[in-house]
Protein backbone atom coordinates (compact mmCIF):
# COMPACT_ATOMS: atom_id res chain seq x y z
CA UNK A 1 0.00 0.00 0.00
CA UNK A 2 1.51 3.30 -1.15
CA UNK A 3 0.81 5.72 1.58
CA UNK A 4 1.99 8.22 -0.48
CA UNK A 5 -0.40 7.96 -3.17
CA UNK A 6 -4.02 8.24 -1.06
CA UNK A 7 -6.24 10.26 -2.59
CA UNK A 8 -6.56 13.51 -0.84
CA UNK A 9 -3.89 11.92 1.92
CA UNK A 10 -7.29 10.86 3.44
CA UNK A 11 -8.15 8.38 5.49
CA UNK A 12 -12.03 8.05 5.84
CA UNK A 13 -13.48 6.67 9.13
CA UNK A 14 -16.89 4.93 9.17
CA UNK A 15 -18.26 4.27 12.54
CA UNK A 16 -22.30 3.97 12.62
CA UNK A 17 -25.05 2.30 13.90
CA UNK A 18 -26.69 1.18 10.87
CA UNK A 19 -25.06 -1.20 8.62
CA UNK A 20 -27.23 -0.27 5.76
CA UNK A 21 -27.00 3.81 6.23
CA UNK A 22 -22.29 2.64 6.84
CA UNK A 23 -22.35 1.16 3.21
CA UNK A 24 -23.80 3.89 1.73
CA UNK A 25 -21.73 6.29 3.37
CA UNK A 26 -18.90 4.61 2.07
CA UNK A 27 -20.34 4.29 -1.58
CA UNK A 28 -20.56 8.15 -1.48
CA UNK A 29 -17.23 8.67 0.03
CA UNK A 30 -16.33 6.92 -3.13
CA UNK A 31 -18.15 8.98 -5.33
CA UNK A 32 -16.69 11.98 -4.35
CA UNK A 33 -13.42 11.04 -4.51
CA UNK A 34 -12.14 9.47 -0.76
CA UNK A 35 -11.85 6.12 -1.98
CA UNK A 36 -9.40 5.39 1.03
CA UNK A 37 -12.10 3.96 3.92
CA UNK A 38 -11.83 1.91 6.92
CA UNK A 39 -14.75 0.39 8.49
CA UNK A 40 -14.82 -0.29 12.15
CA UNK A 41 -15.42 -3.17 13.62
CA UNK A 42 -17.89 -1.51 16.36
CA UNK A 43 -20.26 -0.95 13.26
CA UNK A 44 -23.13 -3.86 13.53
CA UNK A 45 -22.76 -6.23 10.94
CA UNK A 46 -19.11 -4.33 10.04
CA UNK A 47 -17.51 -7.43 7.56
CA UNK A 48 -20.77 -7.57 5.99
CA UNK A 49 -20.30 -3.60 4.68
CA UNK A 50 -16.93 -4.66 3.89
CA UNK A 51 -17.91 -7.40 1.71
CA UNK A 52 -20.85 -5.21 0.28
CA UNK A 53 -18.82 -2.16 -0.49
CA UNK A 54 -15.70 -4.48 -2.16
CA UNK A 55 -18.27 -6.21 -4.51
CA UNK A 56 -19.49 -2.44 -5.44
CA UNK A 57 -16.35 -1.05 -5.85
CA UNK A 58 -14.17 -3.32 -6.70
CA UNK A 59 -10.48 -4.70 -6.11
CA UNK A 60 -8.48 -1.58 -6.42
CA UNK A 61 -10.87 0.63 -4.07
CA UNK A 62 -8.90 1.18 -0.35
CA UNK A 63 -10.82 -0.44 1.63
CA UNK A 64 -10.40 -1.67 5.04
CA UNK A 65 -11.25 -2.45 8.76
CA UNK A 66 -10.81 -0.64 11.45
CA UNK A 67 -10.57 -1.39 15.24
CA UNK A 68 -9.13 -4.46 14.69
CA UNK A 69 -8.32 -6.09 18.31
CA UNK A 70 -8.19 -9.79 18.22
CA UNK A 71 -6.51 -12.68 15.93
CA UNK A 72 -10.43 -13.19 14.49
CA UNK A 73 -10.72 -9.81 13.84
CA UNK A 74 -7.94 -9.62 11.34
CA UNK A 75 -8.71 -13.05 9.63
CA UNK A 76 -11.91 -12.36 9.28
CA UNK A 77 -11.47 -8.94 7.75
CA UNK A 78 -9.53 -10.56 5.24
CA UNK A 79 -11.87 -13.34 4.13
CA UNK A 80 -14.42 -10.39 3.60
CA UNK A 81 -12.52 -8.15 1.22
CA UNK A 82 -10.57 -5.54 3.70
CA UNK A 83 -7.49 -4.60 1.68
CA UNK A 84 -5.61 -3.26 5.24
CA UNK A 85 -6.05 -3.34 8.78
CA UNK A 86 -6.45 -0.40 11.20
CA UNK A 87 -5.78 -1.17 15.53
CA UNK A 88 -6.23 1.30 18.28
CA UNK A 89 -3.31 -0.48 19.48
CA UNK A 90 -0.85 -3.26 19.93
CA UNK A 91 -2.15 -6.17 22.51
CA UNK A 92 0.38 -9.18 22.69
CA UNK A 93 -2.89 -11.60 21.17
CA UNK A 94 -2.92 -9.75 18.24
CA UNK A 95 1.71 -9.85 18.35
CA UNK A 96 1.40 -12.92 17.82
CA UNK A 97 -1.47 -13.95 15.54
CA UNK A 98 -0.72 -15.46 12.11
CA UNK A 99 0.17 -12.64 9.62
CA UNK A 100 -2.87 -11.86 7.21
CA UNK A 101 -0.46 -10.25 4.69
CA UNK A 102 -2.04 -6.98 5.06
CA UNK A 103 -0.37 -3.98 5.47
CA UNK A 104 -1.71 -2.49 9.15
CA UNK A 105 -1.65 0.87 10.51
CA UNK A 106 -0.68 -0.07 14.65
CA UNK A 107 -2.12 2.35 16.84
CA UNK A 108 0.84 4.26 18.51
CA UNK A 109 1.12 7.36 21.41
CA UNK A 110 4.16 7.17 22.93
CA UNK A 111 7.94 6.94 21.74
CA UNK A 112 7.84 2.94 23.04
CA UNK A 113 4.40 2.25 21.25
CA UNK A 114 5.83 3.89 17.86
CA UNK A 115 8.88 1.38 18.63
CA UNK A 116 6.45 -1.56 19.01
CA UNK A 117 4.42 -0.81 16.05
CA UNK A 118 7.63 -0.49 13.95
CA UNK A 119 8.59 -3.90 15.25
CA UNK A 120 5.31 -5.20 13.96
CA UNK A 121 6.14 -4.26 10.55
CA UNK A 122 3.46 -1.61 10.17
CA UNK A 123 2.64 0.19 7.45
CA UNK A 124 1.93 3.34 9.28
CA UNK A 125 1.60 4.35 12.79
CA UNK A 126 -1.61 5.45 13.59
CA UNK A 127 -0.93 8.25 16.17
CA UNK A 128 -3.74 7.62 18.61
CA UNK A 129 -5.57 9.53 20.33
CA UNK A 130 -3.90 12.49 18.12
CA UNK A 131 -6.25 15.36 20.07
CA UNK A 132 -4.40 14.27 23.54
CA UNK A 133 -1.29 16.45 22.26
CA UNK A 134 -2.17 17.69 18.89
CA UNK A 135 0.30 18.85 15.71
CA UNK A 136 3.08 19.55 18.01
CA UNK A 137 3.55 16.44 19.65
CA UNK A 138 3.11 14.69 16.21
CA UNK A 139 6.19 17.00 15.04
CA UNK A 140 8.01 16.40 18.54
CA UNK A 141 7.32 12.38 17.97
CA UNK A 142 9.02 12.92 14.07
CA UNK A 143 12.13 13.73 15.61
CA UNK A 144 13.27 10.57 16.93
CA UNK A 145 11.59 8.80 14.01
CA UNK A 146 11.85 10.85 11.22
CA UNK A 147 11.28 7.78 8.87
CA UNK A 148 8.25 6.45 10.42
CA UNK A 149 5.13 7.59 7.99
CA UNK A 150 2.68 8.92 10.91
CA UNK A 151 -1.08 9.28 10.37
CA UNK A 152 -3.05 11.13 13.01
CA UNK A 153 -6.57 9.87 13.83
CA UNK A 154 -8.58 11.57 16.72
CA UNK A 155 -10.56 14.90 16.83
CA UNK A 156 -8.71 15.57 13.42
CA UNK A 157 -11.05 18.67 11.19
CA UNK A 158 -9.91 20.08 8.44
CA UNK A 159 -8.01 23.14 10.17
CA UNK A 160 -5.91 20.23 12.12
CA UNK A 161 -5.55 18.24 9.20
CA UNK A 162 -3.41 20.72 7.35
CA UNK A 163 -1.26 21.29 10.57
CA UNK A 164 -0.63 17.73 10.56
CA UNK A 165 0.38 17.31 7.24
CA UNK A 166 2.82 20.53 7.50
CA UNK A 167 4.08 18.62 10.31
CA UNK A 168 5.13 15.65 8.12
CA UNK A 169 2.10 12.98 8.54
CA UNK A 170 1.62 10.91 5.34
CA UNK A 171 -2.25 11.15 5.63
CA UNK A 172 -4.86 12.11 8.37
CA UNK A 173 -7.70 9.73 9.69
CA UNK A 174 -10.77 11.47 9.97
CA UNK A 175 -14.54 10.25 11.35
CA UNK A 176 -16.92 12.33 12.94
CA UNK A 177 -15.86 15.64 11.36
CA UNK A 178 -16.58 14.33 7.61
CA UNK A 179 -19.09 11.27 8.78
CA UNK A 180 -21.08 13.28 10.97
CA UNK A 181 -24.24 11.11 11.60
CA UNK A 182 -24.35 9.82 8.02
CA UNK A 183 -23.45 5.78 9.06
CA UNK A 184 -26.37 6.17 11.79
CA UNK A 185 -28.72 6.82 9.07
CA UNK A 186 -27.85 10.60 9.16
CA UNK A 187 -28.41 13.12 5.77
CA UNK A 188 -26.25 11.28 2.95
CA UNK A 189 -26.77 14.78 1.21
CA UNK A 190 -25.25 16.54 3.78
CA UNK A 191 -22.22 14.02 3.99
CA UNK A 192 -21.89 14.33 0.51
CA UNK A 193 -21.77 18.31 1.10
CA UNK A 194 -18.93 17.84 3.70
CA UNK A 195 -17.06 14.89 1.20
CA UNK A 196 -16.69 17.75 -1.04
CA UNK A 197 -15.97 20.56 1.12
CA UNK A 198 -12.42 18.20 2.97
CA UNK A 199 -11.84 17.33 -1.12
CA UNK A 200 -11.49 20.48 -2.01
CA UNK A 201 -9.45 21.83 1.30
CA UNK A 202 -6.94 19.06 0.85
CA UNK A 203 -6.48 20.15 -2.95
CA UNK A 204 -6.13 23.48 -2.05
CA UNK A 205 -3.38 22.40 0.65
CA UNK A 206 -1.59 20.27 -2.35
CA UNK A 207 -1.74 23.23 -4.76
CA UNK A 208 -0.08 25.66 -1.89
CA UNK A 209 1.99 23.21 -0.99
Amino acid sequence: MNLTEIPFRTLAIVRGADRDAALRTVLVLAEEGLTTCEVSLTTPDALWVIEQARRELGDDAGLGAGTVITPEDAARSAEAGAGFLVTPGLGAELRGAPPTGLPTFVGALTPSEVIAASEYGAAAVKVFPASVGGPRYLKALRDPFPKTPFVPVGGVDADAAQEYLAVGAVAVGVGSPLIGDAASGGDMAALRRRAAQWRDVMEQMAVGA
